[in-house]
């Protein structure tokens, strides 16, 4: 019997000391899952929104940004490659026109001149400003004039030899800038990339810093210099060898010309 009332008092001991630290584990299990819980309840601060510039990015490689950005000596540089390319155009479009003058005069020749009755007609039907009139026209006064210093055929050969001269040196007059232009604009582009590219460096030197964005821009913009100097110096060497070729041609035909009057002018004068 004592043994049950033992037994008995022991389990209500027990039952009791459960009670009352039952309650104790259910707070200390119900914290951490309050404290997870209230972050999450939190609202997360929102993103600062992109701001999109609609302003156009400048380019680093045109003209007007080379031009704003270079010091005087790229402007320099510029300019003359401007003019070398202004008067590279000017004297072909003007040799050109020449140039189809006097072959038209050549045509006339052959259809006018050499179809006349007499040599003072065929020179009348020519142009006042034809080069074969004035050719025609000093063969004649040659002619007549004569001297007794040199025969006949040679006075006449000179005075011819004097006017194909004349005439080729107008055909030559501005040619040869164009050949210069062709061989000095590359070099003048040169320049321009080298004294780009020194600045270059020197601007990286002084900010210590030799980031691809920082070398890129001064030396894409340094090399757009040799570009235009190319760009002048190729159409230069074109035109010029163009303009070359056809004033041969039209020499030819002046020198058949003055050969053909000098042989008729000695045979009339015999």
């Amino acid at each position: 019997m004592n043994f049950k009332k033992l037994t008995i008092a022991a389990a209500i001991v027990a039952m009791t000391s459960l009670s009352a630290i039952a309650p104790v584990y259910a707070l200390q299990a119900a914290a951490p899952a309050a404290d997870a819980a209230a972050p999450a309840a939190e609202p997360a601060p929102a993103a600062p929104a992109a701001v999109v510039s609609d302003a156009p990015v400048p380019n680093q490689y045109s003209l007007g940004h080379l031009w704003e950005e270079g010091d005087w000596i790229s402007k320099a540089i510029l300019i003359s490659l401007a003019i070398m390319s202004a008067g590279t155009w000017y004297i072909f479009f003007t040799k050109w026109v020449d140039q189809q003058r006097i072959l038209g005069q050549a045509s006339a020749v052959e259809k006018k001149f050499w179809t006349s009755a007499t040599l003072n007609e065929g020179v009348d039907k020519l142009p006042k400003d034809s080069v074969f009139r004035g050719i025609a026209e000093a063969g004649l006064k040659a002619s007549t004039g004569g001297t007794t210093l040199v025969g006949m055929s040679d006075w006449i050969g000179m005075t011819l030899t004097r006017q194909l001269e004349d005439a080729n040196a107008r055909l030559q007059g501005g040619i040869a800038f164009l050949g210069s232009v062709g061989s000095v604009s590359p070099f003048v582009g040169l320049l321009g990339t080298v004294m780009g590219i020194l600045n270059a460096l020197i601007a990286i030197g002084v900010s210590g810093q030799a980031s691809i964005d920082q070398v890129a821009g001064p030396v894409g913009e340094a090399l757009i210099m040799t570009a235009l100097g190319l760009g002048v110096a190729v159409p230069a060497v074109l035109l010029y060898n163009y303009l070359i070729r056809r004033n041969k041609m039209i020499t030819e035909k002046l020198r058949a010309f003055a050969g053909d009057l000098q042989a008729y002018l000695i045979s009339k004068s015999k």
